[in-house]
C-alpha cells in the first residue's frame, strides 16, 4: 500500500515510478488526476508493470483495464433521485471536491445535463462547490454554504465527505434534502436519522478484490478482459433497504478482519 498521506496526485505519480523501478509485476490505481497520472502509468507498462485503474480512470494511459462506476450513469442517478426527493422545483448545489479528479467531474457534469430536464429547479449561481477532499474541510464548506444561502432546498453530495464524520451536518433533519455518494458505515447514520434521503452505493469492496483479481489474471496467465471498462454496480440505499445494505458491510468487514 503506497496510498499518500492527503490526496496528491503528484505522490501517486512518485509511488507509482518507484514501484514500477523495484520491479512490480502489478499495480492498482485510483487516480486523483489523470493528467498527472497518466505519464507515470505509461512508463510503469513499458518498463513491464500491468496497471490497473479503479475508482477513478485514466483513459489515456496504457492501463490494461478500468474497474469501476460508470460516473456518467452516478451524475444523473444523483440528481433524478434529488429531483424526486424535491417534487422536481427548488434551488439546489453541490460538493464537488478535487476539481481535477476525472471520476468526480463526469458526475458533475453528468448531474447538471440531468438537471436541464427539469425546468423548475435551479442550481444556486457559484452553486459547485470544490474543497480539498477532508470530511471536515467538507462539512465546513457545505454548512457555511447553507447558512449563507438558506433557499438551498436541496444538496448533491458528488462525494459523500461531510459525512464521514459525526455531525457533518448541522442542520435540522428534513429541512433540506440531500442525495449523496456512498454508503460507507459513517454515512449510515444520516440515513436514519432522516439528514439524508438516497445514498447511491458504490461496492467499495469490489474495487480491491476485482482489481487485485484482474492483476492476477494479467499477471500469471496474461488473461486481459474482453473490455477495457468493467462496469461496477450502484445501489439505491435508503430506510427502507438500510438494514439489508448495513449487512453487506458486515459481511466484507469480516472479510477484511480474516483476511489480516
Amino acid at each position: 500500500m503506497r496510498t499518500p498521506k492527503t490526496e496528491d496526485p503528484r505522490e501517486q505519480a512518485k509511488a507509482v515510478e518507484q514501484l514500477s523501478q523495484s520491479g512490480a509485476s502489478g499495480i492498482a490505481i485510483a487516480c486523483s488526476d489523470a493528467n498527472i497520472l497518466t505519464p507515470a502509468i505509461n512508463k510503469a507498462v513499458d518498463l513491464g508493470t500491468h496497471v490497473v485503474c479503479f475508482d477513478a480512470d485514466a483513459p489515456k494511459s496504457k492501463r490494461f483495464v478500468y474497474y469501476g462506476t460508470d460516473n456518467v450513469e452516478f451524475g444523473r442517478m444523483m440528481m433524478k433521485e434529488l429531483a424526486k426527493e424535491m417534487n422536481e422545483s427548488g434551488v439546489i448545489a453541490m460538493i464537488a471536491g478535487n476539481k481535477n479528479a476525472p471520476n468526480l467531474q463526469l458526475r458533475v457534469h453528468a448531474a447538471i445535463e440531468e438537471l436541464k430536464k427539469y425546468p423548475a429547479m435551479k442550481l444556486l449561481p457559484n452553486g459547485i462547490y470544490y474543497h480539498d477532499e477532508i470530511p471536515e474541510k467538507a462539512a465546513d464548506v457545505v454548512n457555511r454554504a447553507q447558512k449563507a444561502n438558506p433557499q438551498i432546498g436541496g444538496w448533491a453530495f458528488i462525494g459523500g465527505w461531510p459525512l464521514f464524520m459525526k455531525e457533518g451536518i448541522n442542520w435540522e433533519q428534513g429541512q433540506t434534502k440531500i442525495v449523496a455518494a456512498d454508503a460507507l458505515p459513517s454515512e449510515l447514520k444520516y440515513i436514519k436519522s432522516g439528514h439524508v434521503q438516497v445514498l447511491i452505493a458504490q461496492e467499495c469492496f469490489s474495487w480491491g478484490y476485482q482489481s487485485v483479481e484482474l492483476l492476477l489474471q494479467k499477471t500469471l496467465m496474461n488473461q486481459t478482459p474482453a473490455e477495457e471498462f468493467i462496469d461496477a454496480p450502484l445501489t439505491r440505499v435508503t430506510k427502507e433497504n438500510l438494514e439489508e445494505w448495513s449487512l453487506k458491510w458486515t459481511k466484507w468487514l469480516f472479510k477484511e478482519a480474516v483476511n489480516r
